[in-house]
């Protein structure tokens, strides 16, 4: 490795330019909901009060529960009406509230106000939740570079650099942007890209990403694309595009809350003149029945048939750890076809552990292990990490001297312990050879289980060989024969190699896997999914998983996961057992039927009360009591869901 350039002073740094959507987004979720429960006291109160208060006073509180609740939508309504030329759900809400007020019937159009502010406080919570993880995938891009100029290095932020530009990234520091070693050799933590436990070996011609982890040998890097270009700018461009992406069914709603509002509308205005005209009505007949057409024709028992509903089937899942970040999340869940699931940190722990001990015949065992933890306690590598920790399983505390250690970056280490020397690192670093003829060939067993081999030899041979593997979660099993009994596809995709792959899609019982996947991979096979399936959920727990967790139509994220994963995900299973997913798609489906007990149930009883109307043998009081109660049926119907 070359000699480190010489530093100096920074003579140029830029501010990193962080995003603040999060706080802002909480600030209106929390001005909305807190309009939305005031407004709901403000109700309470003047409903209990009310003939013990004069009229005056009685008025002044609806009125104020009015404008508290209601503003913040007439004002919505007002601007998107002018926008977009249309008529929306917001002014239907506002109008129909009034029309209750304008004959005496404050409470009822109070009541519409309360709840429609409300469903919007949690709207704009689901809604604008995707900003969080664009601030938490740029928060891990570094921001500045150690741009090398005539063997010194100047600080200067990562937009400066240009393409054949060097940068210097010492040990410990994440590398700024994309490109090629040139010099030195290190050990890479690529997880933030591939999603793999293991780090790679990197020395010079080698390729690294930006935001990747350097972690234990300094090296000079040579830019190969702007920074806006690398692998680590496309996750956010990608997570950033799927959902900017409106669904079907979103869509289809939008359509259908035009036509809603217009019809009922046009309806209510024709309501106020023509029955006058038509059926020789008087006028205070006429404006009776038309107020009593805006109450009754309200969306209030619709809003009822879905949201009490959706908050127990999420209430149900949290108690059970399933972290369900919306209602529309819940009941997709339960039209998924196929799954696909990362491999690492999802079907697997995430990281490596002994599985495997072979020992030269006549050797101490406790003597070997001790020997080996001795050595390895003094490496920060994954593997060496959870070689110390399985000596300490087998209750022996390493504590020999070790003297002479060298690291020989991408293969192993030498150390001396007494008068002994020891190597311990890859097959290659031992011989070929030797390995393959150790323990009548046990190594190409292994190897084909997907298990990474190190080895220990002394002066006289090898004297241990120890396999590891990233193992398969205990419940990763369970959980998928219960999808497939559910008739759900189950696919693997990962950053692993393909025989590592097929080993754990063997154990598992995967139907299909993809392997050696960057995220750009994964988004294009979640594509090919949903082209083959329909409706497709992606399950994983990664930075590298969130774009494909955004393109699904449903993303699940473990909750030992990345900050970003979590953010991505639609779903998170805080308890990180993946048979809760069959738990969540079962309770889906108990929603999605109550949904539709109650959909069908409401819009029933509002087309009997319409025809009552128009028969006018419906009064206001009778007209309430048939809207509202049919509201607190479907209501009820939906906290079934807590059990």
């Amino acid at each position: 490795m070359g000699a480190e350039p010489k530093a100096i002073l920074p003579d140029y740094t830029k501010p990193k330019q962080k995003t603040n959507f999060s706080r802002v987004i909480n600030i209106q979720h929390h001005m909305e909901l807190i309009a939305a429960l005031t407004s709901g006291a403000i109700i309470l109160f003047a409903f209990l009060t009310e003939g013990h208060l004069s009229s005056t006073w009685t008025a002044a509180l609806y009125i104020s529960a009015y404008v508290i609740g209601g503003l913040a939508k007439a004002k919505e309504g007002i601007e998107d009406t002018i926008k977009n030329k249309d008529l929306n759900v917001e002014l239907l809400m506002i109008i129909a509230a009034i029309g209750a007020a304008s004959i005496g019937h404050w409470w009822e159009g109070a009541v519409l106000i309360f709840i429609f502010s409300l469903s919007g406080a949690l709207e704009t919570y689901t809604m604008n939740k995707s900003h969080k993880e664009i601030s938490a995938l740029m928060d891990m891009q570094p921001d500045t570079a150690l741009r090398i100029v005539n063997g010194q290095t100047e600080e200067v932020h990562v937009s400066e650099l240009k393409v054949g530009d060097q940068f210097f990234v010492r040990a410990g520091e994440r590398i700024p942007a994309d490109g090629n070693i040139v010099r030195g050799s290190t050990s890479i933590d690529e997880a933030a890209i591939t999603g793999e436990s293991m780090p790679e070996e990197k020395s010079a011609g080698d390729e690294v990403f930006a935001g990747t982890l350097n972690l234990n040998g300094s090296i000079t890097v040579e830019l190969t694309k702007p920074s806006e270009e690398s692998v680590f700018q496309k996750i956010i461009e990608l997570v950033h595009n799927a959902k900017s992406e409106k669904s079907p069914s979103q869509l289809f709603i939008e359509r259908f809350e035009g036509i809603y509002v217009n019809i009922v509308l046009t309806a209510g205005v024709l309501l106020l003149f023509v029955p006058h005209y038509l059926f020789d009505w008087s006028w205070e007949t006429t404006f009776y029945r038309a107020m009593i057409f805006l109450v009754v024709a309200s969306p209030c028992a619709l809003v009822a048939s879905i949201m009490p509903a959706t908050l127990s089937a999420i209430s149900n899942g949290a108690r059970n750890g399933i972290l369900f970040k919306g209602g529309v999340h819940v009941e997709n869940l339960g039209q998924i076809k196929a799954i696909a699931l990362d491999k690492t940190g999802t079907l697997t722990k995430g990281t490596p552990e002994v599985t495997d001990v072979y020992i030269r015949e006549g050797l101490d065992v406790h003597e070997i292990f001790n020997i080996i933890g001795s050595i390895e306690k003094q490496s920060t590598h994954p593997l060496a990490k959870a070689i110390v920790r399985y000596v300490k399983s087998q209750k022996i505390e390493p504590d020999l001297t070790v003297d002479n250690m060298q690291d020989v970056t991408g293969k192993g280490v030498t150390a001396q312990i007494g008068s002994e020397t020891w190597k311990i690192g890859k097959p290659e670093f031992i011989g070929n050879q030797e390995v393959e003829s150790f323990q009548n060939g046990i190594s190409r067993s292994l190897a084909d289980q997907g298990k990474t081999l190190v080895i220990a030899a002394d002066e006289n041979g090898i004297a241990a060989m120890l396999a590891l593997k990233d193992v398969v979660r205990e419940d990763a099993k369970e959980a998928l024969g219960k999808l497939k009994r559910a008739g759900i596809r189950t696919i693997m995709i990962t950053g692993d190699n393909d025989r590592t792959a097929q080993a754990i899609a063997r154990e598992c019982g995967i139907d299909e896997y993809y392997t050696n996947c960057l995220p750009e991979d994964k988004v294009d096979h979640i594509r090919n999914l949903k082209e083959a399936y329909g409706q497709v959920a992606m399950t994983g727990d990664g930075i590298n998983d969130a774009p494909a967790l955004a393109t699904a139509n449903l993303g699940i994220a473990m909750g030992e996961g990345t900050d970003v994963a979590l953010e991505t995900a639609d779903i998170v299973l805080m308890k990180n057992d993946l048979s809760k997913i069959a738990d969540a798609i079962s309770l889906s489906k108990r929603m999605s039927r109550i949904i539709k007990q109650n959909v069908i149930f409401s819009i029933a009883v509002i087309i009997l009360l319409l025809i009552s109307n128009f028969a006018q043998t419906l009064n206001m009081p009778l007209g309430v009591i048939g809207h509202e109660g049919s509201t607190i049926l479907v209501i009820l119907n939906g906290l079934r869901l807590l059990k």
